[in-house]
């Protein structure tokens, strides 16, 4: 699990860490009932922000269930979000296309094992495999996956450049969260707080860039 946004029981009241936990351990099923036990290790702390604002807009589009024990959870059972839901499934497909693009900057920057040809080659399989199955669920969905892979593509060769400003720099990234942000009201059927949405994942994509830099 990586991401910026993270749960903390010391600090949410005990009904919003339940309820942020929902989401968290709804995205994790939701990516293995779509595509595989593996897929779970994508699960994105950043990414399920998508399935909070699907259920914020129109609880009745994100149905629950209960889960069954998990390690995780210290072999607890859950109320979670089901893989049903449109937002879960958007979290799920944006979780997919961050993990294969991270995936593929450490091959190209050979970090630590990345740098092992063997290593390199199959994380670059396997980074397709995201790719392509992000894509293929934000299809589903009506979501444009071309929207967070040219960023990203964008980003590269800006940090290729230097001395560059710093809002330029973090353009693409808050052009993918915004994309992302904003279906989410599409989803819910609130057409009217798409252009709010993506003014907040605007902001949200420039300080999780600046966190991460």
């Amino acid at each position: 699990m990586f991401g910026v946004v993270r749960p903390c029981r010391h600090v949410m009241c005990g009904s919003l860490f339940k309820e942020w936990m929902a989401h968290m351990c709804g995205l994790c099923l939701t990516l293995r009932a779509e595509h595989g036990q593996a897929a779970r290790l994508v699960t994105n702390y950043d990414g399920l922000l998508v399935s909070v604002l699907a259920e914020a807009q129109n609880p009745e589009r994100s149905p629950h269930r209960k889960a069954g024990p998990c390690a995780l959870r210290g072999m607890r059972s859950a109320d979670v979000v089901d893989a049903r839901s449109e937002g879960a499934r958007l979290a799920a497909a944006v979780s997919l296309l961050l993990a294969a693009a991270k995936t593929r900057d450490h091959i190209v920057d050979r970090d630590k094992a990345y740098g092992r040809k063997l290593v390199a080659v199959g994380a670059g399989h396997m980074a397709d495999r995201w790719d392509a199955a992000g894509a293929r669920t934000g299809s589903a969905l009506g979501f444009d996956a071309s929207v967070l892979r040219k960023a990203v593509e964008r980003q590269a060769r800006l940090e290729a450049v230097g001395g560059l400003g710093l809002l330029e720099l973090t353009e693409p990234t808050e052009t993918a969260v915004a994309a992302a942000f904003a279906h989410t009201a599409v989803l819910a059927g609130k057409p009217h707080n798409v252009e709010a949405l993506g003014e907040a994942g605007r902001f949200f994509g420039r300080l999780a860039h600046l966190i991460d830099a």
